[in-house]
């Protein structure tokens, strides 16, 4: 089962809001920071850490994003023999332009929302060859694109005794905000694989926070340096209350969760996997709990 509620039936789906590039920053060689803002960002509101955002690239040869129309109403099916209750029309989707190309779509977690000064700070990774990644590399103030989100919640409770939060490069932004979000008194471990220490970047911490940074023993080594640091970690047995939060590779993270409660016994409940990126498919699911 998922740790989060499925879309209700006849939801309204998320629509894409323009947006401008205001300021770029490197965070570090292979992260990159965009301030976005724009008019269609007000009433933007991020209620929980780790959320999920889409943005809307630019295709090759564009200036901005072709963007869907809002999606259409579709009614529901009556079933026969029965009285059906008034019900809300389901979503049918959104509807795209026909005469250009899709914007490349991607999932990232938005890193900070300011509603004073209007400006998302989204964090992009810079891993190579790829539209989404070569787009980060180039990005400049006046670039145009669009957002829609944000989705998803925060699993972790916040009563743990303990937390450890774990993840890779393109988990960053989110352990972030998961730092943020806790108390700083709380009891927390991190563990953040990166290829080097040149990726090593500030995060936020308490006097309770404790940051072990990971180096890849070889650069396709993803999520080995995780399993083997959370393999060694003393998370207190079943009913310590610790809370594990882990999101990496997708098929690292399936061996990380396996481990977790097949072999080390965690309750359930404590334990929040995300599979980020699957290594070879270009845009990844943003609902993959690698519960599978």
């Amino acid at each position: 089962m998922s740790n989060e509620s499925p879309r209700p039936a006849g939801r309204p789906r998320r629509q894409f809001r323009p947006v401008e590039v205001r300021a770029v920053r490197r965070v570090a060689p292979r992260l990159v920071s965009v301030s976005l803002g724009g008019d269609a960002l007000a009433g933007f509101e991020i209620t929980a850490p780790a959320q999920h955002i889409k943005l809307a690239l630019p295709g090759p040869g564009q200036s901005e994003p072709a963007l869907p129309q809002p999606a259409l109403p579709q009614p529901a099916l009556p079933q026969p023999g029965r009285l059906q209750p008034q019900a809300e029309p389901a979503s049918h989707g959104p509807v795209w332009p026909e005469d250009r190309p899709r914007p490349i779509l991607r999932t990232y977690t938005p890193r900070r929302w300011d509603p004073e000064t209007g400006l998302l700070d989204v964090e992009l990774l810079l891993h190579g060859t790829g539209p989404a990644s070569e787009w980060a590399e180039r990005a400049a103030v006046g670039d145009r694109l669009a957002v829609a989100g944000p989705g998803g919640r925060s699993a972790l409770p916040t009563d743990a005794a303990r937390y450890v939060i774990a993840g890779d490069e393109s988990a960053l932004p989110a352990m972030g905000t998961l730092l943020e979000s806790l108390s700083p008194a709380a009891r927390v471990e991190v563990l953040a694989e990166v290829a080097g220490p040149e990726d090593e970047i500030p995060l936020p911490t308490g006097p309770g926070t404790t940051v072990r940074w990971l180096h890849r023993s070889r650069p396709d080594a993803w999520g080995e340096a995780l399993e083997q640091a959370l393999a060694g970690t003393d998370l207190g047995g079943p009913s310590a209350g610790t809370a594990v939060w882990v999101a990496c590779e997708a098929v690292a993270v399936r061996r990380i969760r396996r481990h977790l409660l097949a072999e080390r016994h965690l309750p359930p409940e404590l334990v929040v996997t995300r599979g980020y990126w699957r290594l070879g498919e270009a845009d990844h699911p943003d609902h993959d709990h690698g519960e599978d």
